[in-house]
């Protein structure tokens, strides 16, 4: 909310983004990152603070106000303040009461009670075995007013014969012992009478709580162990003749009984104030209100909970956003319990509300910085990253709702009051547990990639909504994001501060607007006590506990029991509370003997009999969660980091060596770290990257059959884990897993290159089947398990310049082909069949004869991309048709590559994009040219739909679509990873790299910033060694607000890769999900960004349009079709 107030002077609401270079910035960053590296000495710090806070709870709080512990919220709102003496308002009681002192903290010694026993006969008359009930007809009232009522007369005004405006009732401490002096005399164990009859009731069903009848209480394991005063209270209606009588014989008492007490009157200029005591049900409305409050932060939490598209770890997610809340309440409720912070006045319902709205936008706020962070980048610079740019907003957040809470603690009533000090407290809590509890959790959810696949697919891309589910107002989609000025940035503040005026106006409703204006005032100047200013008699007495702060702690069931005497269907009542009579026996000794304790009685009971079993379990749940811990992080958890690896490199190479003599001539992998290389020695190797490098030769034993030379292609099936060998003559399959030769199969010799290998889809085999595409427009389908095999040609006769395919599994294959001459064929399977359509597609100024055209497929989307020497046509596969020409430079041939962000479905049925990228190596100067285009709003999105026909508001159409351009210098040979990120490798030259960045973008727009990060590694060997020519670059382009660009030396330690002499790279292939692999002469490197994990599951994210057609994986069916599947005919 600060930041609006600031707009006149920032001219913006958004929150400021701190330099990173800034001091509180980077000191947050630093404890993210230690925090994320140390995930275990963390949490555990977290855990034993939070066990050290709610171990005690049970303990501090009670539903009994009479044992010296904290009162628990009920669901009713209580309280006893001032009433304005302007108002016309008659009270409905009168309280007069007197105070016997004894000795300091000894008001319950005997000599004391009989004292008190003498004056309470003296004002109410014989009250021994007080029974005031009578007959009905029997009542005996007095006629006329006077000044001597007999017993009978006394007993027939009593509250409990019929409520008049004469009635009256009393409480007394005597009444332990029926007001008997006899009874007095015989008890042996005062405490233990006064303990036992703490929930005794009166002749009216008032509960004689020892809040009522004493002052000064001490407690010890929950018992009253001392008093320092007794409290005689009547309470009378205004006509009352008892009421009369007692301040009468009070005043004669004061002056009679000088010779035995000394007795301090009320002071003259304020004899009486008029207190309003409330015991208020929460209504319907109440529910309403409240019901409303918690259905909105659900609907909220969920809301962005769906955004954050983590289907693994939402559950998980939720879980620890309410276990942080939940934390950080019961650790506020035991620190107000400690400080004897009186909790028990505004429904328990009330609290929690208030603490979740302010602790989401914190929350979500962190996980969307982490999830706009590169997904390549490690885990703990992800968190480090993310924690330096929001802790600097959280904490300015938690400071300006302090100061809000303590402005508005000076205005409004006690009980407001310290709901505001709760609030102020869980606040400082809830950033304690975000900073500790929240941040551990969730650097180990995507350490453990729980969280990956969402903050992968989301990389460095806005947190966005799904359109499905949303309604059409894209005004409510855009405040709903937070990019307007009512956005969830203000909620907390707005739901804080709403509570806080609601629950202030629940105790003055009924008064008009100027006299709640008076009230606040005089609560704002009288904060503290009500008498700031005693009579001299008064201090030296040194009460512990002064008549205004014993009013106040009378709890909501002593309100409720009278409430329901004096006024039954009403929930509050109005009393003139006249000040007492002191009396205070002669000869006591008044002095401070113990001082009044700093905490709560309870406190110290629980330090008595709990301290073991509390350090006791501190160290059990500290230790079951470590063990816990390292039970389920055993194989990814590590208390620190290697230190080898700067912090802010995200480039790591490892060698692969002594596995080849010559140079390395074919390389395929699998998602799952398989790797398999084919060297000019006639060797080939299968490498398990994800178990460290170790690797075997296939063929090597002696019954394996024969494998003949040379190995056109290769290329994996990742379900199965099949391995396929294309030969001159044969097919040869092994199983990754069973380490097991397949059935091979014959196809026809000395035919033309291959130019796609890869494994189609059959539900009904165990070996998928195998389609191979020549150049001279043979397609090849072999049926391993059966033996067959079966070709179709292309109609034209012609050689194939390009070829792609679209293969997911339950839809038939699609194969695109381009050929010299410029023709564009789409071959499709029907049953067992091949049916071809010639296609002609594009703007007919940019087609030329016999111009070289490239086909690349784009699998997710069902779309391929005609890719001519100047124009991109993006066609959809099922209606043939282009729904947009791109323009480009100039492209080298088969240069281009594109790749997407995750695509999803829109309400009219049509795939959408975020972003969509395009790279090429320009044919003249051969820069890489990377062209990206994203929607010009951010709550919009590129849609693949027709662009004749009309779009959603929602919809971007590819006309108006915002494009970003980058030229890479020397890129030298790259590929994409799956979450967008291009990784290459090149001769380094003598100047340094740079990035030229166009944009074509309307004026309003501008292009995102470039972070240009070097890796720490300098080559030590002279510059004319060519092992020592060869970096590593890195280059992440869906920027939003920063593009990331890295290199990294090819060769650190060159003398102990054991590789030949090199002039050129060998083959480049995508291995996991952040790892390629190239070869350099003889042996291979492993080049990964940030962390590698080898996923078991589909690992396409951000930038994965472009999986390779040498290595498919077998996929489910596709939510992202145009029309349903055709149906294979098989017989299975």
């Amino acid at each position: 909310m600060i930041w609006y107030f600031l707009y006149p002077f920032r001219g913006t609401t958004e929150a400021p983004v701190l330099d990173p270079n800034h001091p509180l910035r980077s000191g947050f960053s630093r404890y993210g990152r230690y925090a994320a590296s140390h995930v275990l000495s963390t949490l555990l710090i977290s855990v034993a603070v939070a066990a050290v806070l709610i171990y005690p709870f049970p303990f501090l709080y009670t539903t009994d106000f009479t044992n010296g512990a904290s009162s628990l919220p009920h669901h009713v709102w209580t309280d006893a303040h001032l009433v304005d003496e302007k108002a016309t308002c008659e009270p409905d009681v009168i309280m007069r009461s007197i105070w016997v002192h004894g000795n300091y903290f000894e008001a319950l010694n005997k000599d004391i009670l009989l004292g008190a026993l003498e004056l309470q006969d003296e004002l109410l008359g014989p009250t021994v075995n007080f029974s005031p009930r009578q007959q009905p007809g029997t009542l005996e009232l007095p006629t006329e007013a006077t000044k001597y009522l007999t017993l009978k007369q006394r007993d027939s005004l009593h509250v409990v014969n019929g409520l008049t405006n004469e009635s009256w009732f009393f409480h007394s401490p005597l009444q332990y012992w029926s007001c008997s002096s006899d009874l007095v005399e015989k008890d042996h164990d005062i405490l233990a009478t006064v303990n036992q009859g703490k929930n005794q009731p009166t002749s009216v069903n008032v509960t004689l709580r020892h809040s009522i009848v004493f002052s000064g209480k001490r407690f010890e394991n929950r018992q009253l162990v001392g008093a320092d005063a007794l409290v005689i209270t009547l309470i009378h209606r205004r006509d009352s003749p008892v009421g009369f009588l007692w301040q009468e014989r009070v005043q004669n008492l004061a002056n009679s009984m000088t010779h035995k007490w000394r007795v301090i009157t009320p002071q003259d200029g304020r004899p009486s104030q008029l207190y309003e005591f409330q015991f208020r049900l929460m209504s319907k409305v109440d529910a309403i209100l409240l019901g409303s409050a918690y259905s909105l932060v659900l609907i909220y939490f969920l809301f962005s909970l769906s955004k954050l598209r983590a289907v693994k770890s939402k559950v998980g997610l939720m879980v620890t956003v309410v276990a942080q809340i939940a934390l950080a309440i019961i650790s506020s409720f035991t620190i107000c319990a400690i400080f004897k912070i009186d909790l028990s006045r505004i429904p328990r319902l009330g609290y929690p509300v208030v603490i979740f709205s302010m602790s989401l936008e914190n929350i979500f706020r962190f996980i969307n910085a982490v999830i706009l962070t590169p997904s390549e980048d490690s885990t703990s610079n992800r968190i480090g990253h993310a924690f330096g740019e929001t802790a600097p907003i959280a904490l300015a957040s938690v400071a300006q709702n302090l100061l809000i809470l303590y402005g508005l603690s000076l205005v409004v009533s006690p009980g407001v009051s310290a709901f505001c000090t709760f609030a102020a407290i869980a606040i400082i809590f809830d950033f304690f547990y975000l900073s500790t509890f929240f941040l551990t959790v969730l650097s180990v959810d995507v350490r453990r990639t729980e969280l990956s696949d969402a903050l992968a697919k989301a990389s460095i891309r806005t947190h966005r909504p799904t359109h499905d589910n949303h309604p059409r107002q894209a005004w409510f989609d855009t405040m709903l994001q937070g990019k307007i000025a009512m956005s969830t940035r203000i909620a907390g503040t707005v739901v804080m501060v709403g509570f806080v005026l609601i629950a202030q106006w629940h105790f003055f409703e009924n008064d008009s607007v100027a006299r709640i204006l008076r009230r606040l005032i005089r609560i704002a100047g009288k904060h503290g006590d009500l008498h700031p200013t005693q009579s001299s008699l008064l201090v030296e007495v040194h009460q512990a506990r002064s008549p205004t702060s014993w009013l106040r702690l009378q709890d909501h069931e002593t309100a409720r029991e009278v409430i329901n005497i004096i006024k039954p269907a009403a929930y509050s009542y109005t009393a003139r509370v006249f000040d007492p009579y002191i009396f205070v026996l002669k000869g006591s000794d008044r002095m401070l003997s113990t001082h009044e304790p700093l905490f709560s009685p309870a406190i110290y009971d629980f330090a008595r009999h709990q301290l073991t079993p509390f350090f006791v379990t501190i160290l059990v749940i500290t230790a079951l969660v470590r063990l816990l811990m390292n039970y389920l992080l055993w194989d990814q958890l590590s208390e620190n980091e290697d230190s080898n690896i700067p912090q802010d490199s995200l480039l790591s190479v490892k060698t692969l060596h002594g596995g080849h003599h010559l140079d390395v001539a074919l390389l395929t992998a699998s998602s799952t770290g398989h790797l398999v290389s084919v060297g000019l020695d006639r060797i080939i190797r299968i490498w398990n990257i994800k178990e460290g490098g170790c690797s075997y030769v296939l063929g090597a034993d002696k019954t394996s059959p024969q494998i003949p030379f040379p190995i056109l292609a290769i290329c994996i099936e990742d379900e199965f884990e099949w391995l396929a060998l294309l030969t001159i003559d044969r097919v040869l399959l092994w199983n990754l897993h069973d380490l097991r030769w397949g059935p091979s199969i014959k196809v026809e010799p000395y035919r033309h290159k291959p130019e796609v290998f890869f494994f189609g889809n059959d539900d009904c085999s165990a070996i998928p089947p195998l389609i191979l595409v020549r150049r001279d427009g043979i397609i090849t389908e072999l049926r391993p398990e059966l033996g067959e095999c079966s070709s179709y040609a292309i109609p034209e006769e012609s050689v194939v310049a390009s070829v792609d395919a679209l293969a997911e599994k339950a839809f038939p294959p699609k194969i695109m082909t381009s050929t010299r001459e410029g023709q564009i064929h789409l071959i499709t399977q029907e049953g067992d069949d091949w049916v071809s359509s010639a296609i002609n597609v594009g703007p007919r100024q940019f087609i030329r004869e016999r111009e070289f055209i490239s086909i690349q497929a784009l699998p997710e989307l069902s779309f391929f991309l005609i890719i001519r020497s100047q124009t991109v046509d993006l066609v959809d596969s099922q209606t043939l048709r282009a729904i947009y020409t791109f323009k480009v430079d100039p492209i080298l041939p088969k240069s281009l590559k594109a790749f997407h962000s995750r695509p999803r479905r829109m309400r009219c049925g049509s795939v959408a994009l975020w972003s969509f990228t395009i790279a090429y190596l320009n044919a003249y100067t051969r820069d890489l040219v990377v062209q990206t285009y994203s929607p010009q709003n951010e709550d919009e999105s590129l849609c693949f739909c027709d662009p004749n026909s009309p779009s959603r508001k929602t919809c971007c159409p590819w006309g108006r679509a915002k494009e970003t351009r980058r030229i890479i210098k020397n890129p030298g040979i790259w590929l994409a990873l799956p979450s967008g990120i291009m990784v290459g490798v090149r001769k380094k030259t003598p100047q340094k790299h740079f990035i030229n960045m166009q944009s074509h973008t309307p004026p309003s727009l501008q292009v995102s910033g470039l972070r240009s990060r070097r890796h720490t590694h300098h080559p030590t060997a002279p510059s004319h060694q060519t092992h020592d020519d060869w970096e590593v670059w890195m280059f992440s382009h869906f920027g939003g607000k920063q593009d990331t660009w890295e290199t990294a030396p090819l060769c650190i330690d060159a003398e102990d890769d054991g590789h030949l002499f090199v002039t050129n790279l060998g083959p480049m292939a995508n291995v996991g999900s952040s790892s390629v692999v190239v070869g350099l002469s003889n042996v291979i490197k492993v080049i990964t960004v940030g962390q590698e994990r080898f996923e078991t599951e589909d690992v396409t994210g951000p930038g994965s349009g472009v999986p390779a057609v040498s290595s498919r994986r077998r996929k489910g069916p596709s939510s992202l079709r145009a029309r349903p599947p055709v149906a294979f005919k098989k017989c299975c």
